[in-house]
């Protein structure tokens, strides 16, 4: 059996003083606590000749690290199952940081931030929450001024970014087909190193549970949201008012973060900070996808941030937002609690700031910025009471849900603003870029590296996004058209071969009808491999996102009208943007009940 053992310059080094080193070179966490942090670690999976390159010194005695075939038994049992002795004694070698011939940047990180709302972040001009690490890159990347979300919610967002095709014409939510490559998928073909950091439960359920799968490694943080981790709560917990959701996994998960280093949130950064430090130096390529779910629900924080934004409250806050529109009107909430539920979204966005802070630290520290394009995005907005709508139920897509902040340092490049439309389609295709790999399958992105370097002031005439089942929208910058259906929400159909929805806790039989005798097999645009097509008509059970009521198309000119108050649906200007609308859906070879359903046949 290989395993590592540690020895001295001198002769042999006393183990509780490299552990006082190591601590005090982590900042003050043990070994133990970082494993527990960034997730148990696995055993050596580097080559032997990378074991044996040489081990940087820290200081006078530091242990160098030599791999033997053997270990004493009492050397076994110190160390915990599955992890490796102290690593932090060993960088690697600093390479040369520099971009790859033509300015293409040799690696890529990407952190999504779920339900990052454009208008709260300072760069973007907000002054309600502070954000001041999100200003910080902002300072030296290209600011996004005109980006739009595509398909909608989380995953389908994610199968923009990572499959770059838009699907909320064609499902309303699911893993990767089998006539799809993702991103990572092509890469893995490579020798480009690709690692997932996450805490999003989704990724790891039915219906998202393939996206991780074709990632060199990929890291989980448990605990958040709707992660089944635990079984029994911890009774320090009393939990929080859920607006009807019920019994989470959260209140069986709450407990157990007794500070705010525990919280999902907080390691995920922190485990992100750590894999650049000890890989950075190491590989010569690489992707980092950094999946952070918050500021996305329940808003829970430990103080000072529980209490920054609304010291005045009192009783439980109000962690877990209501899902209405008309909130307020409709008595779901009183205009005070909506003032505490905004607050805890703000106190939550400071919170996960701060731990991003660590990993723009990791990047100064290791000299990525000289070689590395450095992404933030997110996947939508979330709506906090504007036009007193309160989380993501059934209703357009107004700009608080999808006009959406987009932030990228790349290598060389000036910091600076773009007003170009883009949507997340296009990260998927400047990130292919970047690598030179090409899917197989049909994408709908134009990469973004001829506007970031400057050589064109445009990439795209519009922006198609919505849900499955819902309004569909069209986006020129200048113009947005939601169109609705014209009539009853049908036909409609859901093409898969993967035949899953998002799963409610609460509602555990919840599920999508199965195909029925209605179904045939079809074919997705640009593939030959046989789909399972199943039409919808009025009266069926649809996933929910498609239950809710419509009120008609809206037409809106973000030029005069940027608060989306005056309604030109029925104006000369709405033929022409139905007929564009037409046109763009023509042009992605839509199916064609959607024409029917929108009545642009």
């Amino acid at each position: 059996m290989l395993c590592w053992h540690v020895q001295t310059e001198s002769d042999v080094h006393d183990r509780q003083a490299i552990r006082e080193l190591l601590i005090e070179i982590e900042g003050g966490h043990t070994m133990s606590e970082k494993t527990d942090r960034a997730g148990r670690r696995g055993g050596p999976t580097m080559s032997r000749r990378k074991l044996l390159a040489e081990a940087a010194g820290v200081g006078a005695g530091v242990a160098s690290l030599a791999l033997l075939g053997s270990c004493s038994e009492s050397e076994k049992q110190e160390m915990a199952p599955g992890t490796n002795p102290p690593t932090a004694t060993v960088t690697t070698p600093k390479r040369d940081r520099r971009p790859l011939p033509g300015g293409v940047p040799a690696n890529a990180i990407v952190v999504l931030l779920d339900s990052l709302n454009r208008h709260m972040v300072g760069a973007y001009g907000g002054t309600e929450f502070a954000t001041p690490n999100l200003d910080r890159l902002a300072k030296r990347a290209v600011r996004f001024d005109s980006h739009y979300v595509g398909s909608l919610p989380c995953i389908p967002a994610r199968h923009d970014l990572l499959c770059g095709a838009l699907d909320f014409l064609w499902k309303p939510w699911g893993s990767i087909e089998i006539w799809e490559d993702s991103l990572t998928g092509r890469l893995k073909e490579t020798d480009i190193v690709t690692q997932l950091i996450s805490d999003h439960p989704h990724l790891f359920e039915t219906g998202g549970e393939n996206y991780h799968t074709h990632f060199t490694a990929w890291q989980y943080e448990r605990g958040h949201e709707t992660d089944a981790w635990k079984t029994r709560p911890d009774p320090s917990w009393v939990g929080a008012p859920t607006f009807g959701r019920g019994v989470m996994p959260y209140d069986n998960s709450r407990g157990y973060f007794r500070g705010e280093a525990d919280f999902p949130g907080p390691r995920t950064m922190a485990a992100t900070a750590d894999w650049l430090d000890q890989n950075a130096g190491y590989l010569d390529r690489f992707l980092l996808v950094v999946d952070e779910f918050d500021p996305h629900e329940p808003f829970d924080t430990p103080e000072p941030y529980a209490s920054m934004y609304d010291p005045d409250w009192q009783g439980q806050h109000l962690i877990w937002p209501p899902y209405a529109i008309g909130g307020v009107q409709k008595g779901v909430l009183t205009e005070r609690q909506g003032q505490q539920v905004r607050a805890c979204y703000g106190a939550k966005l400071t919170m996960i700031d701060a731990w991003f802070g660590k990993v723009l630290d990791a990047i100064d520290r290791n000299g990525l910025w000289a070689d590395t394009a450095v992404i933030v995005c997110t996947d939508h907005g979330h709506y906090l009471g504007e036009k007193d709508i309160w989380g993501k139920p059934g209703a357009p897509v107004y700009q608080p849900m999808g006009h959406v902040p987009l932030m990228i340092a790349w290598p060389g490049v000036e910091p600076g603003v773009t007003s170009a439309l883009t949507t997340t389609v296009d990260l998927f295709a400047t990130l292919a870029e970047v690598f030179g790999v090409q899917a197989q399958h049909r994408t709908h992105g134009r990469s973004l590296i001829p506007l970031i370097n400057g050589q064109t002031q445009d990439v795209r005439d519009y922006v198609l996004c919505g849900t499955w089942g819902r309004e569909v929208h069209l986006i020129d910058g200048t113009w947005k058209y939601s169109r609705a259906p014209a009539g009853a929400n049908a036909p409609l159909s859901m093409w898969s071969n993967r035949w899953s929805t998002m799963p409610v806790p609460r509602l555990p039989k919840l599920a999508l009808p199965l195909p029925d005798a209605r179904a045939s097999l079809d074919h997705m645009p640009g593939t030959t491999a046989p789909v399972i097509r199943q039409p919808f008509a009025a009266g069926d059970m649809l996933p929910y996102w498609a239950l809710g009521e419509f009120s008609g198309n809206r037409l809106f000119n973000l030029t005069h009208d940027p608060q989306e108050e005056q309604n030109l649906a029925g104006s000369p200007m709405e033929r022409e943007l139905a007929d564009r609308l037409r046109q763009a859906l023509q042009e992605i070879e839509a199916p064609d009940d959607q024409f029917v359903r929108l009545g642009l046949t």
